[in-house]
């Protein structure tokens, strides 16, 4: 499972999640979209961004329930 959490410096609610993701996600890659036009125009002021295999999973304020929520439900769609 490909998973990226896209970020901005400075945004308060990326730290909150770049905190938790480690301990449900080691795997993950977190990705800053400062500096990259193309991440800016796709996810700008959406972040941060949850994506597992290419598909959103969640965006905004994003909890740890939300989090282990998204993560299960975007398993058990891989099959």
């Amino acid at each position: 499972m490909d998973i990226v959490l896209y970020t901005r410096r400075g945004c308060h609610l990326c730290e909150a999640v770049e905190d938790i993701l480690p301990h449900h996600a080691p795997q993950a890659r977190i990705v800053e979209v400062g500096g990259d036009r193309d991440l800016e125009r796709e996810y700008g002021l959406r972040v941060p961004v949850l994506v597992v295999d290419a598909r959103p999973i969640a965006e905004g304020r994003i909890d740890e329930a939300t989090l282990i929520v998204a993560l299960a439900a975007a398993l058990t769609a891989r099959g």
